[in-house]
C-alpha cells in the first residue's frame, strides 16, 4: 500500500484539504478515491520510482473496504478512513498515539469512555481484516477501554498524556501497533553479536539475549522456531532489541543476568513475564458498528 512513505502531517493536512473534518460522517467510495489521489499524487512527486498512482489507489480503496466496510455498503465513516490511514502512516510511535488521540478528542482535547472506545475499535478492525483478532483479547475493545480508565482512577475523561502513558504498557487490543514499529525497525538492523545456536554473524533482524546466561544470543528464526542451545531452557527471560544495543543496555543487562544466576527454576515458572498488559475477556459485547 505504501502508506509507510507517508508521514503523518501530510495525512493531517489531506484531511483538512478534502475538509474531513465531521467524524461520524459517512463517505462514499468517490471521496475516497479522491482523498487516495491526492495523498500517491502527493507521494509520487517524492518517490517518482516507487508509486504508482492508479494502481496504490485502488489497493488501498480495496483494503479500506475489507477493513471498514465488509458488508460492501459502500460507505465507510470519516473517522475509519483517518485513524486506518494514520495507524500504517510514516512517523514516531508517540507521534502516532498523540495524533490518533487528536482525532477522537473533544475540543477541550480531552477523551471520554465513548470516544475512546470508537478509536479502539476502529483500530482493531486492522488486525480483525487478517484473521488475527483472537491473539488481541477479541473484537470486543469495552475491557481496554475499561482498563485505560481505571488507570487514570476512573475519572469521566483523560487527556492525551494520560493516554500515551496507557498506550506505553502495549494494552492488549493495540499491542500490534507498537509491534508493527518494532518489525520495521528490526528488519535492516544489525547486531554485532552471534547467534549461540545457528552461528548467524552478525545477527540480522531481532535479537534476543538472555537474562539468564552471559553472551547468550539468538536470532530472530531460531527464536520463533523455539530452537535452544544446551542449558538454556525456553521459560528463561530474554529480552528482545529491535535496533543495535547502547552501552548502558549491556550494562543493565548484564545486571539482570547476575541476579537471575541465583534464582531458581521455581521462581521462573513463578513469575512468567507477559510483553503487554492484558485486557483479554471472555465476554463479547454488542457490536459497535450499529
Amino acid at each position: 500500500l505504501l502508506v509507510d512513505l507517508l508521514d503523518l502531517n501530510t495525512t493531517s493536512e489531506v484531511f483538512k484539504q478534502h475538509k474531513l473534518s465531521q467524524n461520524d460522517q459517512l463517505i462514499g467510495v468517490q471521496d475516497v478515491i479522491s482523498c487516495l489521489t491526492t495523498i500517491y499524487s502527493g507521494l509520487e512527486e517524492k518517490h517518482n520510482d516507487m508509486v504508482n498512482v492508479p494502481l496504490c489507489v485502488d489497493m488501498c480503496l480495496n483494503w479500506l473496504l475489507n477493513v471498514y466496510d465488509s458488508g460492501r455498503t459502500g460507505k465507510i465513516r470519516v473517522q475509519s478512513l483517518k485513524i486506518g490511514l494514520m495507524s500504517l502512516s510514516k512517523g514516531l510511535l508517540e507521534e502516532k498515539y498523540r495524533y490518533l488521540f487528536k482525532e477522537v478528542a473533544s475540543p477541550t482535547e480531552m477523551c471520554d469512555q465513548r470516544q475512546l472506545g470508537l478509536l479502539l475499535h476502529d483500530a482493531i478492525q486492522i488486525p480483525r481484516q487478517l484473521g488475527e483478532v483472537a491473539a488481541f483479547g477479541g473484537s470486543n475493545i469495552e475491557p481496554s477501554v475499561r482498563s485505560c480508565f481505571q488507570q487514570n482512577h476512573n475519572k469521566p475523561e483523560i487527556n492525551v498524556k494520560q493516554f500515551i502513558d496507557w498506550m506505553r504498557l502495549e494494552p492488549q487490543s493495540m499491542v500490534w501497533l507498537p509491534v508493527l514499529h518494532r518489525v520495521a525497525a528490526a528488519e535492516t538492523a544489525k547486531h554485532q553479536a552471534k547467534c549461540n545456536i545457528c552461528k548467524e554473524c552478525p545477527i540480522v533482524g531481532f535479537r534476543y539475549r538472555s537474562l539468564k546466561h552471559f553472551n547468550y544470543d539468538v536470532c530472530q528464526s531460531c527464536f520463533f522456531s523455539g530452537r535452544t542451545a544446551k542449558g538454556h531452557k525456553l521459560h528463561y527471560p530474554m529480552v528482545e532489541y529491535c535496533i543495535p544495543t547502547t552501552s548502558g543496555e549491556d550494562v543493565r543487562d548484564f545486571t539482570k543476568v547476575l541476579k537471575n544466576k541465583f534464582r531458581s527454576k521455581k521462581y521462573f515458572a513463578k513469575h512468567p513475564r507477559l510483553g503487554y498488559l492484558p485486557v483479554q475477556t471472555v465476554l463479547e459485547g454488542d457490536n459497535l458498528e450499529t
